[in-house]
């Protein structure tokens, strides 16, 4: 008469076999646990840098492009000397925006300092402010609000008023829970009055809120190179406006910078949505060679979980045997060894699952201040964990059903 066994008998076998061997069973969970972690916790790290700059991007909007100056590149010809492109000057940058006549919203930026100092009586900020001089349309643009206060006016872009827009981390230092509207303030040897507050824009702020905007025109008059770069930032209405758009801003601005037909362009021009792409590409790079971490690892514990099987299968001969003799058929005993193999990969991958989700949330909240809890990642290592137990179990559970019950029980 055959032996027939249900799912939770087949587990409860599985578990005491599990028990009676614990130190080796332990071992083998505890290297699939490892490889689970990696696995894991690269993926959740990952997630929480994507979440990041999701949130960061469309902050800043995706509808927006940059033209700048071009970066110093390397000729490999005559010596290998490099190439230095001019500057984008002011008067260049004006003259785009007043012949670009498409229906857009443009701002013309400069970086005055990266490392400049604020002061307000007695309380300064450390020499990593960055000070930025733009025009009325560069809250917006960038995706930022005022929480306070006013944008520029007319007559102040037009004369290179002394007034500054502070970001909300330089607000907390100066004036903590003061008002800082009307206050003035020392930008290097500079006075400006402060009429501006914006809003923080928390962890999703690619820099932080430690910057300052002031006039593009007074930023020329306190720059401290003598022929600084511009660049101009344009927002269009939509995304289906961006291709034509970016055409048109680089016909125009060959025009502008006397470029010749067949001249290589002496500027680049950098869309917020190419630079989201170009991220997320590289994000997908990571996520592929994390996975080939703990896939590698993996392996390796599919290995040493065959071998314990196998050494169980012979530890069990006569156990098997008199299985055997009292009806059990092969199949029954196949399926003991499989679940068997499945059990451990599961309770090794449980294990490895929730270090993986402490060590990569040690990351993605530290650079999105969130918690991540990454269900595709879970559900696909419980899918590869099952998997596992499966291909280690198979040989040593077939070898185990096709052992003869008579030689079985005569074994020593």
């Amino acid at each position: 008469m055959a032996v027939k066994t249900t799912l939770k008998e087949n587990i409860s076998i599985a578990l005491q076999s599990i028990g009676g061997n614990r130190l080796r069973t332990s071992l083998t969970a505890l290297i699939i646990a490892i490889g689970i972690m990696a696995l894991v916790g690269i993926l959740t790290a990952i997630e929480g840098i994507r979440q990041y700059t999701n949130d960061a991007f469309a902050g800043l909007g995706a509808n927006t492009f940059t033209i700048q100056n071009r970066g110093s590149g390397i000729s490999f010809g005559k010596g290998g000397h490099r190439k230095i492109y001019p500057v984008i000057t002011y008067e260049q940058a004006d003259r785009f925006i007043k012949l670009f006549k498409m229906p857009v919203r443009s701002s013309v930026d400069v970086t005055v300092s990266g490392t400049a100092i604020a002061k307000y009586n007695s309380v300064k900020t450390n020499p990593n402010l960055r000070v930025i001089g733009s025009n009325d349309n560069y809250v917006a643009i960038k995706g930022h609000t005022i929480a306070f206060g006013r944008n520029f006016s007319s007559s102040e872009l037009e004369h290179g008023a002394n007034v500054v827009i502070i970001g909300d981390d330089l607000k907390q230092q100066l004036f903590k829970k003061d008002d800082a509207i009307n206050k003035t303030i020392l930008l290097g040897s500079n006075k400006f009055r402060v009429i501006g507050v914006l809003a923080s824009k928390g962890a999703n702020s690619f820099g932080g809120d430690k910057f300052c905007i002031i006039p593009v025109l007074k930023a020329r008059q306190i720059a401290a190179t003598s022929k600084p770069t511009f660049s101009i930032t344009i927002a269009v209405s939509g995304p289906g406006a961006l291709d034509a758009t970016t055409g048109e801003a680089t016909s125009l601005f060959r025009n502008v910078r006397g470029l010749r037909i067949g001249q290589p362009d002496n500027f680049e021009i950098f869309r917020s949505d190419s630079i989201q792409e170009e991220l997320t590409g590289q994000l997908n790079n990571v996520t592929v060679a994390g996975f080939a971490i703990g896939i590698i690892t993996l392996l390796g514990a599919a290995i040493g979980l065959m071998n314990i099987m196998l050494v169980s299968v012979t530890e069990r001969t006569r156990e098997i045997g008199l299985r055997k003799s009292i009806g059990a058929t092969p199949a029954v005993i196949r399926k003991q060894f499989l679940i068997e193999a499945i059990v451990i990969c599961l309770l090794g991958g449980i294990a490895g699952m929730i270090l993986g989700m402490a060590v990569g949330n040690l990351i993605a909240v530290q650079i999105s201040g969130t918690f991540v809890v990454p269900w595709l990642w879970l559900f696909a290592a419980v899918a590869l964990c099952t998997a596992i137990g499966l291909l280690s179990g198979f040989y040593p559970a077939k070898k185990a059903a096709g052992l003869d019950p008579v030689e079985a029980l005569r074994y020593e």
